[in-house]
């Protein structure tokens, strides 16, 4: 429609106002007036409308704008410190120290393993079906947030009242494992998040379950599947069974939890739950997952023996080379077969108190160590670790000063009631014998004889003497120091012994032999035997005959086992403690016993329950070694054999028939 306008019309006039589709429109001209002035009405009305709509348009558009700069502003600063991904991507590891046995079997290895990387057409279908059953059964649906997931989370958090189930995809996992922090904050949630919407953008869904599968953390320094393979079943990963598929997947919840070194019955109990798991995902029939729970040969390669002695190897060896971002193959001292003897006979020896063995060889290198009853129960190595009392274990050190103060085994010292500064030292049996030869008194354990010795030498002579023999542990110059009322460590008390049974050599206790990088190079050797001399020729003869007579007819005959041994019984105050520390020619060994609250044992005594596992011990150590003498002492036949008698034998003969301790 067109409006023209020439003039401006008077009343009553005719006007042709336009045309519509062909045809001309008339109307008079008050008809127009009134059009026209209707129309200018509406037209400033809606002038005034649009006006108003335009300015709230204009407002909101601001505001989005702003919405958007801010949202951005806030992402970018979340993504302004995000990892280099392929940095992140690429393998890094601590440096693996490897230990190995004397006879080169492994014991141990510390440090981030990381096995070859594999496809998953190289694993066995049911190990990435194992992993999606109990991680996430929804991978290849959702888009990297599995939303359902959330929200059953959520509720689940909610019931409880506090975090009891976690949403997490493994597109989340592998952006929290491989380029974030384990930190519970905001910050580290939405960087979560923008990593996965970006792996999800950027990678295939079996590339993302790839690259989770090798480089998820599965316990024991072990990442991905390869590397946790090797380590627990001692096969690679194309090779596990449906069952041992099943047990990699349940240690992602908790590696060192359920791991089966850690603790075998927990892996096993997860790993049922795994089997579970794929019947209810599909992946399994019901008759399927019970035929797989019976699988009990598939569970894991033995733990290693030595555990305690791999701790206490690892924590030294940065005092010998500095690792750096070297792999080191450490090469100790350990004795494999002797290591199993001595765990065999720590598990045999029935007792329900904490039980420590170490054993060494006459130069003072550790050959066994058993640091506690059950490793997976407790790492505490009671061996090195604790200080206990030593009670009359520490005797053979009194005694050792008293004959260097001038006294002989022969010497006739009198047992009676005794008060020294105060202090009245008692027997274990509350009797008195009289007269008594200190070799009759160190076989017997008689404590105020003891005491005599110790206050006859000088109790700084005693000190002087225990730390010639090796021992750091804090000694204070009173009486009762000559009853082992100080604190000391059974692997410090055994290297004390030790020159009795080397003919008079100190040593220092050692575990290492050599150290070499992963190329060959030896970086560290042990040479040197220890500080020379600390014990007199016939002073080691003396103290060798006086501890023989504690086998052959004193406190420690339960630890006879057919070759020429000596040694001594010990129990603290109020039995809380009970060891026996002995040796041969060939070997030195100590056994402590005991609870770590220090509660007592009841009435074990040294001469019982330790005695005997020395013995146990001992025993199996020796099988095919030959009868040889204590330094200083003739040679005894064999049973059966006419034994020659040696010094003090008819006084030994004669001895009291009761043991104390």
């Amino acid at each position: 429609m067109k409006l023209s306008f020439s003039t401006k019309p008077a009343a009553g006039d005719t006007l042709v106002v336009g045309a519509f589709e062909g045809r001309r429109l008339s109307r008079s001209a008050d008809d127009v007036d009134k059009a026209c002035k209707g129309a200018l009405s509406r037209a400033m009305k809606a002038g005034r409308f649009t006006g108003a709509s335009n300015q709230f348009l204009d407002v909101m558009a601001t505001a989005a704008v702003w919405a958007v700069i801010a949202a951005g502003g806030v992402l970018a600063w979340y993504a302004y410190d995000l990892p280099d991904v392929d940095r992140a991507l690429a393998a890094t590891r601590r440096p693996t120290v490897t230990l190995l046995s004397a006879d080169g079997a492994v014991i141990a290895t510390r440090g981030d393993l990381y096995g070859l990387p594999v496809r998953l057409d190289q694993l066995p279908p049911s190990l990435p079906r194992a992993v999606l059953a109990t991680e996430d059964r929804r991978f290849y649906d959702h888009f990297g947030i599995d939303i359902i997931a959330l929200a059953r989370a959520a509720l689940a958090n909610m019931r409880a009242g506090r975090i009891v189930q976690g949403g997490s995809t493994i597109t989340q996992q592998v952006a929290k494992n491989l380029f974030l922090t384990p930190e519970r904050t905001l910050k580290r949630k939405v960087q979560e998040l923008l990593l996965a919407f970006w792996l999800e953008s950027r990678l295939t869904k079996d590339q993302i379950l790839a690259v989770y599968l090798n480089r998820v953390y599965l316990g024991s320094g072990a990442y991905g599947v390869e590397a946790a393979a090797r380590r627990y079943f001692s096969r690679p990963a194309r090779r596990l069974s449906a069952y041992q598929s099943a047990m990699l997947a349940g240690m992602l919840k908790a590696p060192s939890r359920y791991n089966p070194i850690a603790d075998p019955k927990a892996a096993a109990k997860r790993t049922r739950l795994v089997i579970s798991n794929m019947v209810a995902a599909g992946y399994l029939t019901a008759g399927q997952a019970k035929a797989l729970a019976k699988r009990k040969g598939d569970v894991a390669a033995p733990a290693r023996a030595g555990r305690h002695f791999a701790d206490w190897v690892l924590d030294r060896v940065s005092g010998y080379v500095t690792p750096g971002d070297r792999d080191l193959t450490v090469v100790t001292t350990l004795d494999s077969r002797l290591q199993r003897r001595a765990e065999a006979a720590v598990g045999a020896s029935g007792v329900e108190s904490e039980v420590a063995l170490v054993a060494l060889s006459p130069d003072g290198a550790v050959l066994a160590m058993v640091g506690g009853r059950d490793y997976s129960r407790s790492q505490f190595n009671r061996a090195t670790q604790a200080r206990r009392q030593p009670g009359s274990a520490f005797k053979p050190i009194v005694y050792l000063a008293g004959l260097e103060a001038g006294l002989t085994p022969d010497t006739i010292v009198v047992d009676r009631p005794l008060t020294v500064a105060g202090w009245r030292p008692r027997n274990f049996e509350r009797t008195h014998v009289g007269p008594v030869t200190l070799r009759r008194a160190l076989a017997r354990s008689i404590n105020t004889v003891a005491v005599q010795v110790s206050e006859r030498a000088g109790r700084a002579r005693v000190i002087a003497t225990a730390r010639r023999l090796g021992i750091t542990a804090a000694l204070r110059p009173e009486p009762s120091l000559a009853l082992g009322a100080a604190e000391i460590s059974l692997l410090e008390l055994t290297a004390a012994y030790v020159p009795f049974a080397n003919g008079g050599a100190g040593v220092w206790a050692h575990a290492i032999q050599s150290i070499r990088d992963s190329k060959g190079r030896e970086l560290y050797r042990r040479r040197g035997s220890g500080p020379g001399r600390v014990v007199a020729a016939a002073h080691v003869a003396a103290m060798n005959d006086m501890l023989a007579a504690a086998i052959d007819s004193g406190t420690g005959r339960a630890a006879a086992f057919g070759h020429p041994a000596a040694g001594k019984t010990g129990t603290s105050q109020n039995h809380r403690d009970a060891w026996f520390v002995g040796y041969t020619a060939h070997l030195v060994a100590g056994v402590w016993m005991g609870h770590d609250d220090g509660r007592s044992l009841g009435k074990v005594t040294g001469g019982g329950a330790p005695a005997r596992l020395w013995r146990s011990f001992m025993a199996g150590a020796h099988e095919g070694l030959a009868r040889r003498p204590l330094p200083g002492l003739p040679a005894r036949p064999g049973p059966g054999g006419e034994e020659r008698p040696g010094p003090g034998f008819w006084k030994r003969l004669l001895a009291g028939l009761t043991a104390g301790d």
